[in-house]
């Protein structure tokens, strides 16, 4: 207001500041850090552009455990409120449930495994299936493998291609599908020595680490593409895996990524 005073009524400055209760100082003061405020404001849109799914604390997380930035989140913050990048989440009545036992987590990798199934559609209508796998320790995502149909066998082989590079497990955690009940994947498991967890049935919560997977992958990947072809669905879906394994920050985790825990362990 002082300086709008000074420039279009024509008052002095020492005026103007008495007039607004400020000093001269305050008046004459000039922002150093413009040029830092400047790349902090192109980080946050490149980042909210490029990850449309990431509010403010991802972000953050992001400048700060990935690229390695010192500011402060209330600075960062201010500059993402300023920007109107603030994602708007519609408020949902909460509903009072009995809170589940948390799962224990793995002392360290291949202990226990946890996989499910997600659904989704192509362009032209057809149906498609996500075969989803992850690894309770460090919430890494083993594979995303997409197609019309996963029956069994395909559990089984896409299983087997992970086990090639990461190792066996000791357990995997999974629903009562029709395709991990089947007596084919129980004998396949008891070959290799791998305990099937099975959770209750309507106990979703039983299997939390893959359903929280899931609704990420949902929120990220899914809900922003639409698919011409599997070919397609699956070239999608390995780019955000690797995004997700290694550079996406984990609240779980400590604000990490997947991978990045690894070197921690």
């Amino acid at each position: 207001m002082a300086h709008h005073a000074v420039a279009h009524y024509q008052v002095s400055i020492r005026l103007s500041c008495k007039t607004f209760s400020i000093s001269e100082t305050c008046y004459r003061y000039q922002a150093k850090l413009s040029d830092e405020n400047a790349e902090i404001a192109d980080w946050l849109l490149r980042l909210s552009d490029t990850h449309k799914r990431w509010g403010f604390g991802l972000c953050f997380l992001y400048l700060r455990n990935i690229k390695g930035y010192g500011w402060n989140h209330k600075r960062v913050y201010r500059i993402y409120r300023e920007l109107e990048l603030n994602l708007r989440i519609k408020p949902r009545r909460r509903i009072k449930r009995d809170k589940p036992e948390a799962l224990s987590v793995p002392d360290k990798i291949n202990q226990v495994w946890s996989m499910d199934f997600m659904s989704d559609s192509l362009i032209d209508g057809r149906s498609l299936r996500t075969f989803n796998v992850l690894d309770d320790f460090n919430r890494e995502g083993l594979a995303v493998d997409v197609d019309l149909s996963l029956p069994c066998a395909r559990v089984i082989r896409s299983l087997e291609r992970i086990i090639e590079w990461r190792g066996k497990p000791l357990a995997i955690r999974c629903d009562n599908g029709p395709e991990y009940i089947s007596q084919t994947l129980k004998n396949w498991a008891n070959q290799q020595q791998i305990n099937l967890l099975y959770i209750q049935p309507g106990k979703p919560t039983q299997n939390a680490y893959i359903e929280r997977f899931n609704r990420t992958a949902r929120h990220e990947w899914l809900d922003l593409h639409l698919f011409g072809s599997i070919k397609q669905a699956q070239q999608l879906a390995t780019e955000w895996l690797w995004t997700y394994n290694n550079e996406r920050p984990h609240t779980a985790i400590g604000g990490i990524p997947p991978v990045r825990l690894l070197d921690v362990a």
